[in-house]
């Protein structure tokens, strides 16, 4: 590389990446094969529009691309052609569940999504993200004793609230999803179920977690998370009279987007055909099994793990209530990271403090098992967690 400081940059983090134990829920570590496609010729393209219908010469390959990568999303989850569409340009997760919004709700329509402060993401409605501010967030949470969701509450919140949209799907919550429980939901109000399975797309491809597909009219995903592709998002939609997808294409260009990032698709193409491997299942459930060992490790050695445990890739520590207060989640997390243990912050439900020091930590294995770590590597981790925090 002639630019030498990008290139001593990108050595450093490099560098950095493979001294740490990462423990980021939100990431992963992609193959060879997928950073050689992120970094392909393709970047040089401009394919502005959908397959067969450009506004630029010269997209016969473009359009091989694109279709390959819908297929391959498809046969992923199991979907068929005459029955689910699939929208490969969404440039990561917040323009995808955007796009959802702006075709399918009406501006100050109400959006029914879990709270931030529970485990919920900001494009769920959030007032400080855009699609709290062109839409009414109608929030729901867990339960105050167990942690999880209380379905007979959310009914309750959704016939009285009566929202165009109930979104399923978290960012910071341990446990399985009854997506049936929220399709009776949706339908006791007439409400579309939107479920954003960012976070456990690679567990639902690796049949490690139950699929909404069967449930929802409309899923949207990252593709950089347990799934261990690039950074992008994927929008699926059922193919009925509604025309959702129609609808979600035109909202996504011209609505948001201009020309797609081609070298993105085709690096999401080799993610989901790695993910359709047979050892791609075996990892998915390896990621459950360390993240059960972590938290039952830390748990013995009295760090009060939100909800009791995990029944999927992250867990949430009540770092503050563990130690009366001594430690909150930036203390605990910037002592661990000098350390080389690299965790986020996070609120907990119900958390009294502000989520720029909250009470708590969100800890993922996805990434770790990549780098081929087993339970017995997990008990080691919570050891060394447990030893940094209470020096």
């Amino acid at each position: 590389m002639k630019d030498k400081q990008i290139e001593k940059l990108i050595k450093a983090e490099g560098k950095r990446q493979k001294g740490v134990i990462n423990l980021i829920a939100s990431e992963n570590y992609v193959s060879k094969d997928v950073l050689a496609a992120l970094g392909s010729v393709l970047t040089n393209k401009y394919a502005e529009g959908y397959s067969a219908l450009r506004y630029y010469g010269g997209n016969e390959i473009s359009d091989q691309i694109e279709n390959l990568c819908q297929d391959r999303a498809l046969k992923l989850f199991k979907l068929k052609k005459t029955e689910w569409a699939v929208n490969v340009q969404a440039l990561s997760g917040s323009p995808a569940n955007l796009a959802v919004y702006l075709g399918l709700v009406e501006k100050g329509g109400k959006i029914m999504g879990m709270a931030l402060s529970s485990g919920g993401h900001l494009t769920h409605g959030h007032k400080v993200s855009v699609t709290g501010k062109f839409w009414q967030q109608i929030p729901y949470g867990v339960n105050k004793e167990t942690e999880q969701l209380d379905y007979e509450e959310i009914k309750k919140i959704a016939q009285k609230e009566k929202p165009d949209i109930i979104v399923a799907g978290f960012t910071a919550y341990p446990r399985k999803i009854d997506w049936a429980k929220f399709r009776e939901i949706a339908d006791s109000c007439r409400a579309s179920l939107m479920v954003d399975m960012s976070h456990i797309a690679g567990l639902i491809a690796g049949g490690v977690h139950p699929s909404p597909f069967s449930f929802a009219d409309i899923v949207t995903t990252t593709t950089h998370k347990t799934l261990r592709g690039p950074r992008a998002g994927l929008i699926f939609s059922r193919i009925d009279s509604r025309e959702l997808n129609k609808k979600i294409d035109k909202a996504v260009f011209p609505g948001i987007q201009g020309g797609p990032h081609l070298n993105q698709i085709a690096s999401v193409a080799v993610a989901l055909a790695e993910a359709a491997r047979p050892e791609f299942k075996i990892y998915a459930k390896q990621i459950i099994n360390n993240a059960k060992a972590l938290a039952g490790e830390l748990k013995k050695k009295g760090w009060r793990i939100v909800s009791g445990g995990t029944d999927n890739h992250l867990l949430l520590v009540d770092v503050a209530g563990s130690t009366d207060g001594k430690i909150t989640g930036k203390v605990a997390s910037e002592k661990l990271e000098k350390e080389g243990i690299i965790v986020n912050k996070n609120t907990i439900p119900f958390d009294s403090r502000s989520p720029v020091d909250p009470s708590g930590l969100r800890l993922g294995t996805a990434a770790e098992t990549t780098r081929g770590k087993k339970e017995k590597d997990m008990i080691k981790i919570a050891d060394k967690i447990d030893k940094i925090l209470r020096k």
